[in-house]
């Protein structure tokens, strides 16, 4: 409960408190924030852009599990520094071959009945134990038994010698591994539940780089138009008028055309989504100013010979705050339903980056077919999810701010 003596801030925030929905909203997206960071290093899928393909495994259902098979890839490897590693994922260093069942035989080779795609049965495969374990020479691929003994040349080009005991060791306890993909995978094998939460990073970046350019300019446009009035005001608020007739899936696909791919396609997707919604932000923060520039404080700064510029960014501005956090969330909101428009229709992130527009587009066929429409709804529901929560934080924010005929 606030008293008299609190700050304007700290009855906005309890009042906020109030606001179930809001709260929920805000901890759906600090859960979002986080899976955003740390997505990488979580996702069952750890390749960059969770890109990992195997095609076997195509348009499988959720709860899907197999035994996956990991050989050693024939070229050199590179450790990832720990912080690339939690925030863009590694390479995986292995080809992953599904499997239904293995078996040694009395020589040096493991043989593998390969998993070939739902109702396309088994075919029976035969590896060396040594190419599944090492990275063997690409100009050199020979491999010499002298009985229990093995004797190759590495990658690097140097002869090496191995136990093939504890090779077949090694491929019985790390390289033979369950695989249960929790949401089934996309047509390409890739495993769902990762490209979704690599997705995520995706809808919040936007939103985040969108909603500041959007912010700039509008309270740039809004503060002049409403502080300085008259002929600047009447010039701004034409221009404003005249984008404010485009509807804003369309201005953000011209710029997007305009743009072009002078600039990779990330960045050009932030000033294609911040530069179409500035309109909202400069008309409410105009509205504000218009308010407030007659108020007895903005009238003793001037009397105390403060500029213009002075006045608008320490003592307008800051007493308005409110109506932008709202428009804020708002414009997020907005700002991750544009971008997933433009990714749905092509133009927005390129693949493979997981987008859940572009995600929600390549499966868009499968929303009639039946046991496979979880590949359309599950990105569709993510970004339901996080729309609702800005939108709902919005709200709460509104009525947070909004202290006319309300007690604390």
């Amino acid at each position: 409960m606030a008293n008299g003596n609190d700050s304007p801030l700290k009855k906005t925030w309890i009042r906020l408190l109030k606001n179930k929905p809001a709260i929920a909203s805000l901890i759906v997206i600090c859960i979002a924030i986080v899976l955003a960071i740390i997505g990488p290093s979580i996702a069952p899928d750890k390749t960059p852009d969770a890109d990992d393909q195997i095609l076997e495994m195509a348009n499988v259902n959720p709860g899907f599990s197999i035994k996956l098979l990991a050989v050693q890839k024939n070229r050199e490897e590179k450790a990832p520094s720990l912080l690339s590693k939690i925030f863009l994922g590694r390479d995986n260093p292995n080809e992953m071959i599904p499997i239904v069942s293995y078996s040694f035989d009395d020589s040096a080779n493991i043989v593998l009945e390969k998993y070939e795609g739902e109702g396309r049965g088994a075919v029976k495969m035969v590896l060396p134990v040594v190419d599944v374990c090492e990275a063997l020479s690409n100009t050199k691929p020979e491999i010499q038994l002298n009985g229990d003994q093995a004797t190759y040349t590495s990658f690097e080009e140097k002869k090496e010698t191995v136990s093939l005991a504890a090779l077949k060791k090694e491929i019985e306890s790390k390289r033979i591994i369950t695989k249960t993909y929790h949401l089934g995978t996309d047509g390409y094998g890739r495993d769902i539940l990762s490209r979704l939460l690599f997705g995520v990073r995706v809808s919040l970046s936007v939103g985040l780089i969108a909603v500041l350019i959007s912010l700039t300019i509008g309270i740039f446009m809004g503060s002049v138009a409403g502080f300085y009035r008259g002929a600047v005001d009447n010039v701004i608020m034409w221009f404003i008028n005249v984008i404010w007739a485009i509807p804003t899936i369309l201005l953000a696909m011209a710029i997007r055309f305009a743009i072009g791919d002078k600039i990779p396609s990330f960045l050009a997707i932030f000033i294609a989504v911040g530069l179409s919604m500035w309109v909202e932000v400069a008309r409410i923060v105009r509205g504000q100013v218009l308010g407030v520039r007659e108020m007895e404080y903005v009238q003793a700064a001037r009397g105390l010979g403060y500029n213009n510029a002075r006045i608008i960014i320490k003592h307008i501005l800051p007493n308005i705050i409110g109506p932008i956090m709202v428009i804020a969330a708002s414009d997020f909101a907005s700002a991750i339903l544009i971008e997933a428009g433009l990714s749905f229709v092509g133009i927005g992130v390129k693949p493979p980056t997981p987008s859940w527009g572009t995600m929600l587009n390549d499966h868009r066929a499968y929303l009639l077919t039946p046991g496979k429409a979880f590949l359309a709804l599950a990105p569709g529901i993510c970004i339901m999810v996080m729309v609702l929560a800005f939108n709902l934080l919005g709200n709460g924010l509104r009525d947070a701010f909004d202290v006319k005929g309300k007690t604390v």
